[in-house]
Order: structure tokens, then C-alpha cells, then sequence
């Protein structure tokens, strides 16, 4: 065992949802003690950082209800089960914003919250963007407005704390960083 592993005693899901499932643990700690973990259980996403040929970040601002407020993101989703990224990703950037690609290349990948979720997010780039004539429609449920922006504009509404979520920070900073 290593030295900061927690032994799982007791285990019961608690909820089991359409993209979420919850659980409850109990869990022996390293000193002995025991201890109960709200785990939350998520099958992963994908995001896109899309650069236009004139060099704008295409982005979505849409509504996020646990904040009661509208973000503005990168494009981004969730895998569905057995998923490749890579493909989810292209039908993220085409279902959020109408381009398509052939060329995404994998940034990084991170935990969103690895207190109590398992979610992983991989961040992939592409500057080859298409326009579709005919793109496909997005979630009956989602609600989306376009902008391109420049990165000077994008680290504004950071600023603003139009843009408040990580994976959206993370691609401003990358592409900041970039062009250093």
C-alpha cells in the first residue's frame, strides 16, 4: 500500500444519473482513522482550442446553470461511453461551432476536480478549420452563441470574469505562452 493510499471499507452508489454517477465511501487512512469520500464518478470530456486562419480563438458563451450565468468557453464535451477523444472532440468543435477539421493535436489532459470527481478532460488544438455548409445540430438541450476572438480580447474576458472556467483559462494561458 503506499504510504497516502486509502482503503475502500464500504462502497454504495448513492445516485446514478445521465451524466453523472455518485458514491459513497468509507475509507481507511493511512493513520488508521477512517473517513467517508463523496465520490463523484464522470465518464470524461474533450475540449478544443479552434484557431481561425486570421488567428481568433473561436468560443462559446452559453448558460451554466450551478452558476445561475452565462461563461464563455472553449468548445468542449463529454465523452460518451467508449468514446475515442479525438473523434469526440471533432464533434464537439462541429456540433458548438460549425468548423470541422482533419488536423487536432492533443495539448494536454487534466482532472477537473480530483478532491471527489475522476473527471479527466482532454485538450486538443487544430488552426486548420473548415466551415461547414451543413453542420451538425448540437444538444437539444444546448444553447450556444460564437465568437471569435483575438487573444488580447480573450485575456480581457478573463479579466472581466467572462471566461471563469479551467479549461478555457488553461488554452488562454497556453496560447499566451505560445507567443511568448
Amino acid at each position: 500500500m503506499h504510504r497516502f493510499e486509502e482503503k475502500t471499507i464500504t462502497s454504495k452508489k448513492i445516485f446514478e444519473g445521465n451524466i453523472i454517477d455518485v458514491q459513497l465511501d468509507e475509507v481507511k487512512l493511512p493513520n488508521g482513522e477512517t473517513a467517508k469520500r463523496e465520490l463523484v464518478y464522470h465518464p470524461g470530456a474533450v475540449a478544443v482550442i479552434p484557431i481561425t486562419a486570421d488567428n481568433k480563438i473561436v468560443l462559446v458563451e452559453q448558460y451554466r446553470k450551478p452558476l445561475e450565468r452565462t461563461l464563455v468557453e472553449i468548445p468542449a464535451g463529454k465523452l460518451e461511453e467508449n468514446e475515442n477523444p479525438l473523434t469526440a472532440a471533432v464533434r464537439e468543435l462541429e456540433e458548438e461551432t460549425g468548423y470541422t477539421t482533419t488536423n487536432l493535436s492533443q495539448v494536454t489532459s487534466f482532472y477537473t476536480s480530483p478532491g471527489f470527481a475522476n473527471e479527466l478532460v482532454y485538450v486538443y488544438i487544430t488552426n486548420d478549420l473548415i466551415k461547414m455548409e451543413n453542420p451538425p445540430a448540437g444538444d437539444d438541450d444546448e444553447f450556444v452563441e460564437i465568437m471569435e476572438v483575438t487573444l488580447e480580447e480573450a485575456k480581457k474576458l478573463v479579466e472581466e470574469g467572462r471566461i471563469q472556467d479551467a479549461k478555457t483559462n488553461y488554452a488562454v494561458l497556453y496560447l499566451h505562452a505560445l507567443n511568448k
